[in-house]
This record gives structure tokens, sequence and C-alpha cells, in this order.
């Protein structure tokens, strides 16, 4: 078997670690040429919630060759036509592309490649790059979790091989409702995600402060309606039913489900959303993919959107220079 993380950034550098570190074999490929040279030279340094160095082999694009039975793929979902048209070059006859991805890549990567040769991953953990080979675990030790599945019916012969390396880090958990666990991701990317970026925090700040928190609540309820209309069935997180905590229609539940979201969101409190990251660097991000799927469902289900659609709103406004994050955005909401 051959494998390989392609687009290893914080999250994808943090993984090839822990693969190398417990005994996997696993190529790290990312198009940063100084993080890439870092890898080579010192390993990969993991910090934060756990310490740790390990030698790692890293590459640049232009350094493939060969085939790959598994490419992890860990880029944005802007670049995916480009990505994985280039990438299916490298893979063997059976070869696989697993989406540790945002939002609902499959169907896409499977218009290009063949669903059955597509397997879904949803991560529920986080990592900021702090430097060239050196990444931030901002999640809790025990909250190392993968879910795997398909949008086809039957799995890929291939879903063993990605669940024992997998393994390598964390728990994973295979989900006949695949399409349940990519809406449980999203639930938390659009609105703990969206939040960060709009507001230029954490997850635990977003969380903690009351006004954005009420914004939080009321986007986690926006998804869990659109699922709802569309007959999506939410999959539990770590073993809690989302859906069963926060969701809400009398005063009592909305006040429960607002009292308990710092609680529910503890573990990944220091996370810093992937899209302020980008924000922060001056790039686009995938926020079109994240709260603007929700969105999208919406309108098809006849669910309005509206915390949603802001969040989209003001993200395009930062990316355009038009506004900065803060929580001084909070005011765009009313």
């Amino acid at each position: 078997m051959r494998a390989a993380i392609y687009g290893a950034g914080s999250l994808g550098t943090i993984l090839g670690a822990y693969i190398t570190k417990n005994g996997g074999k696993i190529e790290l490929i990312n198009r940063n040429k100084a993080h890439i040279e870092a890898l080579r030279k010192n390993g990969a340094k993991v910090t934060g919630t756990v310490n740790f160095t390990h030698p790692v082999k890293a590459y640049t694009p232009e350094e493939m060759s060969g085939k790959y039975d598994i490419i992890f793929l860990m880029t944005k979902q802007q670049q995916n036509s480009e990505v994985v048209n280039n990438l299916k070059d490298y893979l063997s006859d059976d070869g696989v592309i697993v989406t540790l991805q945002n939002g609902i890549p499959e169907l896409g990567i499977g218009e290009i490649i063949g669903q059955e040769r597509v397997i879904g991953c949803t991560v529920a953990w986080g990592a900021t790059m702090k430097s060239p080979g050196v990444c931030e675990l901002t999640s809790a030790p025990d909250s190392l979790t993968f879910s795997l599945g398909s949008l086809q019916p039957q799995p890929s012969p291939m879903t063993g091989q990605v669940k024992s390396l997998l393994e390598l880090m964390g728990r994973v958990e295979i989900d006949s409702n695949f399409i349940g666990s990519r809406w449980s991701k999203l639930l938390i990317n659009s609105a703990f995600s969206g939040m960060s970026a709009v507001l230029g925090s954490t997850f635990g700040e977003a969380a903690r402060n009351k006004a954005s928190r009420r914004i939080v609540q009321k986007l986690i309820k926006e998804c869990i309606d659109v699922c709802a209309a569309a007959n999506i069935k939410i999959e539990p997180v770590q073993g809690k039913d989302i859906v069963k905590l926060l969701d809400y229609k009398g005063r009592i539940k909305r006040a429960f489900s607002f009292f308990i979201i710092p609680i529910a969101i503890r573990k990944h409190a220091l996370l810093k959303a992937s899209m302020l990251q980008d924000l922060e660097k001056g790039k686009k991000t995938e926020v079109d993919a994240i709260n603007g799927v929700v969105c999208a469902f919406g309108r098809k289900a006849g669910v309005p959107t509206p915390m949603n659609d802001k969040v989209v709103e003001i993200v395009h406004n930062i990316e355009e220079g038009k506004l900065t994050p803060s929580f001084d955005n909070l005011a765009l909401f009313q």
C-alpha cells in the first residue's frame, strides 16, 4: 500500500506525524516549499495539546511520481477540479481519494474519478500552522476521531485499509448514513468556523460571548431545520446527539440549548477556523463550501437561512477588504 496526504498543511501534517510515529507509511505533499524543507530537515513538530516531533517523508507536488493506492485530500475546495484532475493520474487502478475536507465535496470529486473511488471522511479535531514544519493541535487529545463513509450504497473495498491508517491517530467510525455525518460536521463548521471568521476569534471565544453565542445558536438551528426539511438525519458527534442537545421549539429548550453551547464546544475551544487563518493571510476562504452549502440546501428545501446568508456576505466583504474580522461585526446581524 502506498499512501499520501495531498495538501498537508496544519491538519495533514499532524495526521502524517501521528501515522508515521505509530508505525505507518505515508508521504506528505504540499506546495509550500518552506514547509516541505522544514519537514525534511527537522521532522514534523506538533505542539498544543500534545507535544512531539517525528521524521516524515515530505515532497512538493512537482516531486510526485508513481501511483498511490490512497490519497487523503486536504486542499481547499476551491481547487478541487484542478487538483483532482491532476491527482487521477497518480491513482492506482483501484486507488481512492479520501475527502478530508469541509462541506460536501464527494459529489464533485465523484464526477471526475467516479463515486466508487471516493471515500468520504469527516474530522472532529482542529489545528493551526504556527510556522514551517510546526503545527499546533488545538483540540483535546481524546477528540481525535474520524468518520468514514460513502454516498454510494456500498462502501469502497478500500475502506478497511483507509480505516487502519487513520486508526494510527485516533478512533474511526464507519457510517452507513455518511451524508448525516457530513451534516454533523457542516453544522459545527457553519456555526463555529463561520463565526470564528466573522469575529476574528477562537471557537471558545465565539461561544463565551453571549451576543455571538445567540448567532451561533441560530446558525445551528438553521442547519437542523434544513436537514429536517430535506429528510437528512444528522448523525451524533463523538457519541453526542447534537440535534437532541441543541434543537429547540419552546422557550425552555431554547434556553437549555443556549446554556450548553460553550460546554459542547469546550474540547475545541482553542480552535481557530481555517477560514480565519486564510483571511489573516489575505487568502480567499471556503465560506461558499461551508455556510454557502447550508444556504443552497435551504433554498432547495424552502427553509430560510438568514444567519448563514449573513455569514457568507460578511466573510466575502472581509475577503474584499471592506471589513475586518471583529466582534464589531455582530452589529451586522441585527
